[in-house]
């Protein structure tokens, strides 16, 4: 097993997920000013659910014998459209997705990261359906009924 890539790999996630999260909360909390409460609270949620993950790579870094490191977040815009943020976001998690599976190819040597991405792959891929589904209900509804949804 080869520890430094597991750790990088772990690292890798624990700083972009944190990033990742942070936007997810504001952008909830921004959903919610506007009065699209099931929206807000969904990204909101997300927040804590990637937040989890953060510990959870983190204490495996840990176990590993590596240092965690905080590293620097990227300036990211927020988005007051939802539709628009929603599109945003999905044009990060599609190739995240793929980003991750290479990830796991990467450290298929220690079975225990190995299953920590995997069960955080699953997470993705289903935030990235629910995505793509909101996307496509979005153009068959039209906007305006599929926001009387999220309210």
């Amino acid at each position: 097993m080869d520890k430094k890539k597991s750790i990088e790999a772990l690292q890798f996630f624990v700083t972009h997920l944190a990033e990742g999260a942070i936007v997810h909360k504001q952008q909830g909390m921004i959903f919610k000013s506007q009065g699209i409460t099931k929206l807000g609270e969904k990204y909101i949620g997300h927040f804590n659910e990637e937040m989890g993950w953060v510990e959870k790579f983190t204490e495996r870094i840990l176990d590993l014998g590596g240092e965690v490191k905080f590293e620097g977040m990227n300036s990211r815009d927020l988005i007051c459209d939802p539709v628009e943020y929603i599109k945003a976001d999905l044009a990060i998690q599609e190739p995240g997705v793929e980003l991750l599976m290479k990830c796991m190819e990467g450290v298929k040597d220690d079975p225990t990261t190995y299953d920590m991405l995997k069960a955080y792959l699953k997470d993705e891929e289903e935030d990235l359906y629910w995505s793509q589904g909101a996307v496509e209900l979005i153009e068959k509804i039209g906007t305006q009924n599929w926001l009387l949804l999220q309210l």
